[in-house]
């Protein structure tokens, strides 16, 4: 009796020991990312509309409305990729592993660097491109470099350099990991 009072906790101690209790979650949260990108562009296009940008002139609308194309593009391949890695933060550790984790943080670090290389890229490129064409003086203060040539050139290279730095950063983590599974050997 006595030993099933001190013991009854084991099986969730095993549940957090071999990783499930982190890739489970993980893959959910992956999940609701996918489904907030799917959102977000219809909130933007709410917003937009609650904060009156039909009352501004043709030019702002149409800028408006080619921008917001952009930004569902993005959010369109932010919902694929937040939706394909689900599957795949389920692989990260295996069962067993002393250190089940680092993969998993390793994994949201990455997917959240090509997330958002998407997203500066896409929405960059759009931004460069509807700004000086349809001349739209209030979008100029949004945008850092003014848009024109330079930000259809640059914003794919920011969108590429956050891409890399997240794999980078998530590599390390896993390199780590590999190292100390490694040595104990």
């Amino acid at each position: 009796m006595k030993e099933k009072f001190l013991n009854c906790i084991e099986p969730f101690l095993s549940y957090i020991d071999n990783g499930k209790l982190f890739r489970k979650p993980f893959s959910w949260l992956y999940m609701a990312f996918a489904v907030g990108c799917g959102i977000f562009p219809f909130y933007l296009l709410y917003a937009a509309i609650d904060g009156g940008i039909f009352d501004l002139g043709a030019k702002y609308i149409f800028a408006f409305l080619i921008l917001w194309v952009f930004i569902l593009a993005a959010a369109w391949v932010g919902v694929q990729i937040w939706w394909n890695r689900k599957d795949k933060v389920l692989e990260t550790s295996q069962e067993g592993s002393d250190f089940p984790a680092t993969p998993v943080i390793a994994h949201l670090i990455q997917t959240s660097g090509e997330c958002l290389g998407a997203f500066i890229a896409i929405i960059g490129v759009g931004f460069s491109l509807v700004v000086p064409i349809f001349d739209a003086g209030m979008l100029k203060e949004i945008l850092p470099l003014g848009g024109g040539l330079e930000g259809v050139i640059l914003f794919p290279i920011f969108g590429f350099l956050a891409i890399i730095s997240a794999r980078f950063t998530a590599e390390m983590c896993r390199v780590l990991v590999s190292i100390a599974n490694n040595t104990k050997k």
